[in-house]
């Protein structure tokens, strides 16, 4: 919503609150009833005197973490991994044509059109933003115990923190308070290295006060903890390529690993999605399909997600009677590149990637026939984490496919060794840098190889690919300009001639720093423009 106008609205919705159940479902609650799911949010109630019990405070934190949900559908069907890594060298945007999700096509081709842009991402962000400082100040207000008080305080500076951290990464130089606006709902736009010094200032003091816990019971899975807010903070840090914070950011990823509440799982485990809170997942969007009300017409509704059904395999068909996938929209297309830069014997290849011709031959040898479609800028690969299972959005009482019962993984313990390794070498720590990215490589099925930042950036794409790491990777590590070349340099198959030939991305122009933040939606800067210069916001360098 916008800064300057929308506001207001979102201060009034914020007297609307969740019954118990709906924070259970939101915020991952398992050990309950089936019919929680379906409870209607409360009445309307006056505000003054209603935040002073725990109950009612936990209201608050649900709707401090209930936008997270939105950014795969809501005004502009953005899911964070498929719009920030069709920017990179691994994934494309599939679909239809460039028309069909053509805001996304635009920001794959560093072309970000102000007026036809992601700017439902925008509006989450700031309402996720809204959302957790009314639960700061809710809790500050209320007349809980002290250490109560201060949990919730310090959880929505967390949140607060990650929805920046969306903005930050995508728009760079973004509206920024701590403290709601109030009318006429404008503030100041900040430089991306403004907003950089505000919320890591901010969450050192979250994370020194260690009032988070490292993890979270099972019953509370997807509220913050210590290591995802030391994971958000070597975001920042790493991305910033900021390295006098360095040696603190790896001090915080240091107590992750030595808490062991988190390990590796198994390759196979990890994409397990009726497995989803294994031992391995930091911080994820919890989606739940059963129950589910996303609907066409309710963008924001609780339930699951689009993402499976974007990304699934156009027209897949089998006449396997127990078919391990279903059929999809087409959306991110693997590229042939990444999938053969793996090692042949590397674990994660085939359980991450889909290789549609290699399984239609698999399917064969069994005696079943199948085949698929192959839509725009098909590459006969696509992203097997996230595909669409039979079985994976039932219980949905809504719109089958936009409630799909998949998590976005954010943060796991992977990227925390990973994080640690290359902090770790940068900071001359080289064995504890090696000890953690043998780790990792072992646990793909690999051998040990010598730590760099070359190789461990290699490992970066392989681990993460389609996970939206990519091309944070390649702007923080100075190859973003020799990588992302125009026309993307991607072979495709077509599926009539089986031949690989043309390129993924013919309208892309080659990467310059310019192009690092997409641009900021139209609708932004006309809201501002009369606010007076100091408040007017400026449209970052096409």
């Amino acid at each position: 919503r916008s800064v300057s106008r929308g506001l207001g609205d979102v201060y009034k919705r914020q007297i609307k609150f969740y019954t118990l159940a709906t924070a259970a479902l939101c915020l991952g609650l398992t050990s309950c009833g089936d019919d929680f799911l379906t409870q209607e949010p409360a009445s309307s109630v006056p505000v003054d005197g209603y935040y002073n019990t725990e109950a009612h405070i936990m209201e608050s934190a649900v709707a401090a973490y209930d936008p997270m949900q939105w950014y795969d559908y809501f005004g502009g069907w953005a899911p964070l991994n498929l719009v920030w890594d069709s920017m990179g060298d691994d994934i494309y945007v599939g679909g239809g044509s460039t028309t069909d999700q053509g805001q996304i096509h635009k920001i794959s081709q560093y072309r970000s059109d102000p007026r036809d842009n992601i700017g439902g991402a925008w509006s989450t962000s700031y309402s996720g933003i809204n959302r957790s400082i009314r639960l700061i100040d809710n809790a500050e207000t209320s007349n809980l115990p002290e250490t109560s008080k201060n949990l919730f305080i310090i959880e929505g500076r967390a949140m607060r923190a990650w929805y920046y951290l969306v903005l930050w990464k995508t728009w760079g130089n973004v509206p920024y308070y701590e403290k709601n606006l109030v009318f006429p709902y404008v503030t100041r736009q900040y430089s991306a290295d403004e907003v950089y010094a505000a919320v890591t200032a901010d969450l050192e003091g979250v994370l020194d006060s260690k009032v988070l816990p490292m993890n979270q019971p099972d019953n509370w899975k997807g509220r913050m903890t210590q290591a995802a807010a030391a994971m958000i903070y070597a975001d920042y840090v790493m991305y910033q390529a900021d390295k006098s914070k360095y040696a603190k950011a790896l001090g915080y990823l240091k107590d992750i690993i030595n808490s062991h509440e988190y390990d590796l799982v198994s390759a196979a485990e990890l994409w397990d999605v009726t497995n989803e809170w294994n031992k391995e997942i930091i911080f994820d969007v919890n989606y739940q399909s059963k129950g589910g009300k996303r609907s066409w017409g309710s963008a924001n509704a609780t339930g699951g997600t689009v993402l499976p059904e974007m990304i699934g395999v156009d027209g897949f068909w089998t006449s396997n009677p127990t078919p391990e996938f279903q059929s999809g929209w087409g959306f991110c297309a693997v590229s042939k590149e990444v999938y053969d830069a793996y090692e042949e014997n590397d674990l994660r290849r085939d359980l991450g990637v889909l290789n549609i011709d290699k399984f239609i031959k698999d399917e064969r040898a069994k005696g079943y026939d199948a085949g698929y479609g192959g839509r725009y800028q098909n590459t006969g690969y696509f992203l097997r984490k996230y595909l669409p299972r039979p079985g994976g959005n039932d219980g949905n009482v809504a719109d089958g496919g936009l409630n799909w019962d998949y998590n976005l993984h954010l943060y796991r313990y992977a990227e925390t060794l990973l994080n640690a390794a290359e902090l770790a070498l940068e900071t001359g720590d080289a064995s504890f840098a090696q000890d953690c990215f043998d780790k990792v490589r072992t646990r793909a099925g690999l051998d040990s190889k010598t730590v760099s930042l070359d190789n461990l950036i290699d490992e970066r794409r392989l681990e993460f690919v389609g996970e939206g790491k990519r091309y944070f990777d390649l702007v923080r590590t100075g190859k973003a300009a020799t990588v992302l070349k125009a026309g993307g340099g991607v072979v495709l198959k077509n599926k009539e001639t089986m031949e690989w030939g043309g390129q993924a991305i013919p309208e892309r122009e080659t990467w310059n720093p310019n192009k690092k933040y997409i641009q900021i939606p139209q609708d932004e800067i006309e809201a501002t423009a009369s606010k007076g210069e100091e408040f007017a916001i400026k449209q970052n360098p096409k």
